[in-house]
């Protein structure tokens, strides 16, 4: 429930703050005054669009904050936690601020937030029912959503979009499988071939740099050979003369000499070692050369091999080494091209089952509406009775077409069909209702959907333009009815109107020093009678129309 605005510098508003009550509040004032301003502050506070002309001349920027309890208000309270916006307790502060440059910020509970965020809190919070609703009554899209919103069904609902969204996006995945199928048909048999060839080639994972080294060394082996076998000579196997002789015997003279030196006895040891480590190396060589073979047909296996690697390297321009992933990437690429077969045949069947699902979910949804429009009919037609329509009748025509194209609202159309005088056949609303006659039965409507939705805040600007009389008697009889279980609001010019209201407010404009000022004060008793007898009667206003005025208040007393 909305209980304070404050609105400092917006339009025509230098400075304005009051508080609000439950029930149902009537906002009255002289034409031109300005007894929308208020709305429309509240409107830009709930996240509508801000322009700089908002901005009241000659100031820097626009200021609106409003202030709610929401302490019975479980999807409010709800959506602050999961924002992490909730202050902890039971009121919540919304707050604009436009800047004359048309740039805005906003915030809830002193958190910067989005536009947004705003405008989604405010759909838990405030209804805000324009003078120009019913215009938008003609729109059979709107009245389709009139009687979802009557119905309450929002979960059915969702599940129709959801099941179209699946339906849809089935769809798009078998139209795009297609049309790649149709591109890959050449790349897939150049694939096949190049698999093919590779996969006959069968190159392992680091075979090319083994085979590599093996053609190096296998070019090589005769210098190997002859090298290991002359070094053999020299090191250990010459009968004459070899470096492991030549170290043994030094060794052998040191061991001598150092029986006069000790300090000897180190070298001695030293050259011991070296005619170890020498015929050590010698048997190794003597094992590697008896192992190297001179071997002309493996030589030239392995320079098949690494040919045959390097021309397929080659021909895919890439790398010897890159050729076990490219082979194991191109694999990969035919098998998805080929899967993509089998992925349209399973795509096929769950596009039928997804047709079949939405059907069912649309169906219901159908059956709900059907469900809702039989009550809305009597009730709007009971209502229209009220507001001197005594011969009205009213039905909403829902139309279904279950083997249309799939759409995320479901089998139906809906037209409202309206009877006004007797003997006339329904027809649409927009062919038989006269503007007066389309104001009343669209309050009507909002009303008895306000009364099933139950948004704890309802505004009403200015609906009730083309009704008097009688039938302005009724409609604030309504408006006070609905009062009593959520909080009104209600911009009017008509005194039966506004004295069914709980509490009202007055709005003013004046000229000061060349500047314009709109305030906006809540009247005591003696100022309503004054203002209701002003409605009454103009500017002149009797002590017969203060007693009218009286009478008026007092019957809702």
């Amino acid at each position: 429930m909305l209980i304070g605005l404050e609105i400092k510098n917006f339009a025509i508003v230098s400075n304005l703050s009051t508080e609000w009550h439950g029930g149902m509040t009537a906002i009255t004032g002289e034409t031109g005054a300005g007894k929308s301003i208020a709305i429309d502050a509240l409107s830009l506070c709930l996240g509508e669009r801000a322009e700089a002309s908002a901005v009241r001349p000659g100031t820097d920027r626009a200021e609106i904050c409003a202030q709610f309890d929401i302490k019975n208000l479980p999807l409010a309270q709800a959506f602050l936690d999961s924002q992490l916006l909730s202050n902890g307790d039971d009121e919540c502060l919304l707050r604009r601020v436009i800047c004359k440059n048309g740039r805005s910020k906003s915030y809830i509970n002193g958190s910067p937030v989005t536009a947004a965020q705003l405008k989604e809190l405010g759909q838990f919070l405030i209804s805000i029912h324009g003078q120009h609703a019913h215009q938008h009554l003609l729109k059979n899209e709107h009245q389709l959503n009139l009687l979802d919103d009557y119905a309450g069904h929002q979960h059915l609902v969702l599940n129709v979009k959801q099941a179209f969204n699946t339906h849809q996006a089935l769809q798009r995945e078998f139209k795009q499988l297609q049309q790649q199928q149709q591109q890959y048909a050449a790349q897939k048999q150049l694939l096949e071939y190049q698999v093919a060839e590779l996969d006959e080639f069968a190159l392992q994972d680091g075979e090319f740099a083994a085979i590599e080294a093996e053609h190096y060394k296998l070019s090589h082996s005769q210098t190997l050979l002859s090298a290991c076998q002359a070094e053999l000579q020299q090191l250990y196997e010459n009968d004459e003369q070899n470096a492991c002789s030549l170290l043994q015997h030094s060794a052998q003279r040191f061991v001598e000499l150092a029986s006069y030196d000790e300090s000897l006895t180190n070298i001695a040891e030293l050259l011991s070692e070296a005619a170890v480590q020498v015929e050590e190396a010698s048997r190794e060589i003597r094992d590697y050369a008896e192992q190297t073979d001179l071997d002309p047909g493996r030589l030239m296996e392995v320079e098949t091999r690494l040919t045959g690697a390097m021309d397929l390297a080659r021909k895919h321009h890439i790398k010897p080494e890159q050729l076990v992933e490219f082979h194991h990437n191109i694999t990969e690429e035919l098998q998805s091209i080929s899967n993509n077969n089998d992925r349209l045949a399973q795509l096929d069947n769950d596009i039928e089952q997804a047709l079949i699902d939405y059907k069912a979910t649309a169906e219901a949804l159908s059956k709900s509406r059907e469900n809702a429009a039989k009550t809305l009919n009597k009730l709007i037609s009971a209502s229209m009775s009220n507001l001197s329509m005594e011969n009205g009748r009213f039905k909403i025509m829902l139309t279904q077409e279950p083997d249309k194209v799939p759409n995320s609202i479901g089998f139906d159309t809906v037209s409202f069909l309206v009877s006004t005088n007797p003997g006339q056949p329904l027809q649409p609303l927009s062919k038989v209702a006269s503007g007066g006659e389309l104001s009343r039965i669209s309050l009507a409507i909002q009303v008895i959907i306000a009364q099933k939705v139950t948004t704890p805040t309802l505004i009403f600007d200015e609906v009730d333009v083309g009704i008097s009389g009688p039938t302005a008697s009724a409609v604030g009889k309504l408006l006070r009815q609905l009062g009593k279980s959520t909080q009104v609001i209600c911009v009017t010019h008509l005194p039966q109107v506004a004295s069914s209201g709980h509490q009202q407010f007055f709005v003013a404009k004046e000229v000061t020093k060349g500047a314009t000022f709109t305030h906006m004060k809540e009247l005591n008793d003696d100022g309503r009678i004054d203002e209701i007898a002003r409605l009454l009667a103009g500017d002149n206003i009797s002590q017969m129309a203060k007693a009218n005025a009286k009478e008026l208040i007092m019957a809702h007393a």
